[in-house]
């Protein structure tokens, strides 16, 4: 059973300043989860909506691999990656892990906006507290 409340934000360089904006638009809900994310997005998540946010390496460095292991270990709840779907990403094979990761572990993955507008609104996924 994934952790009720720990949500891991992960965007591609292209979609940062769409992971930003999602976001902002979201805080309040975003406020009621343990946020974890990847290097880059998480220090601008911390910068721009002043909550607390876990960073491990950048996606590239291992990031994606790490979010990977606390999906396997049952710490994460909801995953929003905003994917960028047409430049190329010298570490597809890391992307690729972690959409099969959290396949098998049955942990709600957004790779979109729309789906992660929904994902955010559910209140099934929701915690009532942090």
């Amino acid at each position: 059973m994934p952790h009720p409340n720990r949500l891991a934000l992960i965007a591609h360089d292209n979609l940062k300043p769409a992971m930003v904006e999602w976001a902002k638009k979201n805080r309040a809900r975003l406020a009621k989860y343990k946020l974890i994310a990847t290097g880059t997005t998480g220090s601008l998540l911390k910068k721009e909506l002043g909550l607390p946010v876990h960073r491990f390496k950048s996606g590239p460095l291992g990031g994606d691999q790490q979010i990977g292991a606390q999906i396997a270990e049952g710490k994460v709840s909801l995953v929003v990656f905003f994917m960028d779907p047409l430049s190329p990403h010298p570490h597809d094979v890391d992307v690729k892990a972690l959409l099969r990761i959290a396949t098998l572990y049955n942990v709600p993955m957004a790779c979109n906006r729309a789906t992660a507008d929904v994902l955010i609104a559910a209140k099934g996924l929701v915690p009532s507290a942090k």
